[in-house]
């Protein structure tokens, strides 16, 4: 299980949609050895079937697709957007932290999911990853959340 390591994240990338967001976020999955390349297209597919319902907080977006789309093993990858991007959504547009989840089975996707979530529940943490200077100030944030 890969959670949100040095390779998986890029900060203050530029997107111009969400879709292309959610491509920075699924490319870093794949360079990293934890999806095939078709997972992106398949998050993708997914948010244009059934609309921003991953952007689940203020400026914070989960793209997601099924195991069976391409996770070779679980991962989170983590962007960092220059500018916020519109997804969509009523209530939490725009987004500017975009992770992207791969689980390979359901049991990891939740246990990645609950990982993530109680590292974002903090709203320090929170401004702490739009913040962060560097890739290094993560893996901080990170290594504290787990202490």
């Amino acid at each position: 299980m890969k959670f949100l390591e040095p390779p998986l994240i890029a900060l203050d990338a530029e997107a111009a949609s969400a879709e292309e967001a959610i491509r920075l976020a699924g490319a870093l999955l794949t360079e990293a050895g934890a999806a095939e390349a078709r997972y992106a297209d398949a998050m993708v597919d997914s948010y244009r079937e059934r609309g921003p319902y991953f952007v689940l907080a203020p400026s914070i977006a989960l793209p997601h697709a099924r195991a069976q789309d391409g996770v070779i093993e679980a991962a989170v990858s983590f962007v960092r957007l220059k500018e916020p991007v519109v997804f969509g959504h009523s209530a939490n547009d725009p987004v500017q932290l975009v992770f992207a989840l791969g689980g390979s089975d359901s049991g990891e996707h939740i246990a990645l999911l609950r990982q993530l979530t109680t590292l974002l529940s903090s709203p320090a943490h929170l401004e702490q990853f739009k913040q962060a200077a560097d890739v290094e100030a993560i893996q901080q944030i990170i290594r504290g959340n787990e202490q």
